[in-house]
């Protein structure tokens, strides 16, 4: 599997700084779901502290962690794509501190600074590489019947 990838460190020093400009602190407590599966995706934040489970919902009273997310770690993506929802829940899992970005202030800011809008959906993109790995893992381990006699 391939090494997570930040998304603040691995943005250059410039877009990094002007990204930052639109960082607001926020802060969860354990056991807050920050979002669910098909909500409206128009924020996405960067965990400072704490961890964050991505979920799915499998049956109706059944959700599977399909990513454990920390320290640095992007929480959100589907605020880049239409139909802009979220794709998983994601429920905090300690009291969790996290830089906050407005999606759409984003974009804008991307379109202005088409630098950072490229650096920005390569990252995003990396990230989601890793992310489809880590869930595609998940799953077959959760749902891997092993053989047994052979």
């Amino acid at each position: 599997m391939t090494k997570a990838i930040k998304l603040l460190t691995a943005l250059p020093y410039k877009q990094r700084e002007r990204l930052m400009e639109l960082a607001k602190e926020v802060s969860f407590p354990e056991d807050t779901r920050i979002f669910e599966a098909g909500g409206t995706a128009d924020r996405f934040w960067v965990i400072r502290s704490g961890a964050v489970h991505l979920d799915q919902q499998v049956t109706a009273l059944r959700r599977v962690t399909v990513a454990s997310l920390g320290a640095g770690d992007l929480l959100g993506w589907s605020w880049l794509f239409p139909p802009y929802e979220w794709d998983f829940g994601a429920e905090a899992f300690s009291p969790v501190r996290a830089y906050e970005f407005d999606g759409p202030a984003v974009l804008a800011l991307s379109v202005e600074d088409p630098l950072l809008g490229l650096s920005l959906v390569r990252t995003v993109a990396e990230i989601l590489a890793n992310r489809l790995e880590t869930t595609r893992v998940r799953l077959l381990e959760q749902y891997t019947i092993p053989r047994r006699g052979l």
